[in-house]
């Protein structure tokens, strides 16, 4: 092995591919964990893939979800393994980025993501180091309040501790970046209210080319996570009262079962849980309109992946997808409120707009908006920054 670490193992999805030791220009990618296959992830697979010469660490990553095709050629050091208990997870992936990587320091430049990853700078004193900010920790920080309003009683005072730990080592942490890259004006916005730090603003990659209009089917369609913040629920008790119009919600989270349950006596609501890519492109490219109304999104590249595919998103006019989604031009924005509460009211006049004629007639618009957002101009701009030259 070229580095000594104490690391459970590391990866290598395709024999004969070694951690790299060779290039100038030498760097590692270091990402919380690879755990859902959300838009994070798929921005740090891309970058191991793409960017050269450059090796990926994760705390964990979860082989039934992630596949060697996933990895590429990339190798990858796993630290440690999950845990079923999210506030214990937050506290040993610090633990792990913080006490097993020492090995980092042999690399020429650090590329962080995440909320857990960048405590590892500490173990990067030579070379270059530079943080994608997908999101500050929000449960530490925007959304404290949020979630010790939906915690019972018990778990209260543990988030307040979970939330303090977390800035007491995120901060120190991040003010040791050379730079701070952004992945949207909003979290620019967070960056600089709640830590005071400047960054700059890169969109993320997102894979346009998978998804192209395939036809108008009879349906709309959720692919936001199934967490609380995603309000999901309030997409499905919409639907609940507008029997008339079919839903399809194609993703997972802790809030699958709770929905189902919600919808298991009526018709048209249907669940698909995560999807493979090529099915998913299907589901979208055949939909009406996708929904995504999420609480102050950082910067969505659902609502991309759906303008690829010529259809127009029924959204909410908050965070990221004031960036990305135009009103009444490749989608709808629900205006957006001075709490977490999506009105159901709202969104069923919005569905009630975006009538499949309304829809049709956006594509063009939506098609020509997502080009704003590729891949090539993304790691066009990443290059730059980290000064690599080669093509890709």
């Amino acid at each position: 092995m070229p580095h000594e670490t104490a690391v459970d193992h590391i990866i290598t999805p395709h024999a004969g591919r070694a951690v790299n030791t060779t290039s100038s220009k030498h760097g590692i990618i270091l990402h919380d964990h690879l755990l859902v296959k959300g838009g994070a992830e798929d921005v740090t697979l891309q970058l191991a893939r793409q960017l050269p010469n450059t090796d990926l660490c994760v705390d964990f990553y979860d082989p039934d979800v992630f596949s060697a095709r996933d990895f590429g050629k990339t190798a990858c050091i796993e630290l440690g393994k999950p845990s079923k208990a999210a506030g214990w997870q937050v506290l040993k992936g610090l633990r792990n980025f913080s006490s097993k990587t020492c090995f980092i320091k042999d690399y020429d430049f650090v590329l962080y993501s995440g909320g857990n990853a960048p405590v590892a700078v500490q173990n990067h004193p030579r070379g270059k180091n530079y943080l994608y900010c997908h999101n500050i920790p929000r449960f530490a920080y925007d959304l404290e309040a949020y979630w010790s309003e939906r915690a019972s009683l018990w778990q209260r005072p543990l988030l307040k501790i979970l939330a303090w730990h977390t800035r007491r080592h995120y901060e120190p942490a991040i003010r040791k970046m050379d730079r701070i890259i952004a992945n949207s004006k909003t979290v620019q916005k967070r960056v600089k209210q709640y830590l005071n730090l400047d960054s700059i603003v890169i969109y993320p990659p997102c894979n346009i080319d998978r998804f192209a209009w395939q036809g108008r089917g009879d349906y709309y369609l959720s692919c936001a996570r199934l967490e609380p913040y995603k309000r999901v629920a309030t997409i499905v008790q919409a639907f609940l009262k507008m029997p008339d119009k079919k839903l399809v919600v194609a993703s997972g989270g802790r809030e699958l079962e709770p929905l189902k349950k919600l919808a298991e006596n009526v018709s048209n609501i249907s669940f698909t849980g995560w999807l493979e890519e090529k099915k998913l492109a299907s589901l979208v490219g055949n939909a009406i309109a996708t929904i995504y109304i999420p609480v102050e999104e950082d910067f969505g590249i659902s609502p991309v992946e759906s303008m690829a595919a010529g259809k127009p998103v029924i959204g909410v006019a908050e965070g990221g997808l004031l960036e990305t989604v135009l009103h009444e031009k490749t989608g709808y924005l629900i205006a957006g409120s001075d709490n977490t509460v999506m009105s159901e009211h709202a969104l069923i006049e919005a569905v009630e707009w975006m009538s499949p004629k309304r829809a049709q007639a956006m594509r063009g618009a939506c098609e020509a908006q997502s080009k704003k957002f590729s891949a090539e101009n993304f790691f066009s701009q990443i290059r730059e920054v980290l000064g690599i030259n080669e093509t890709l």
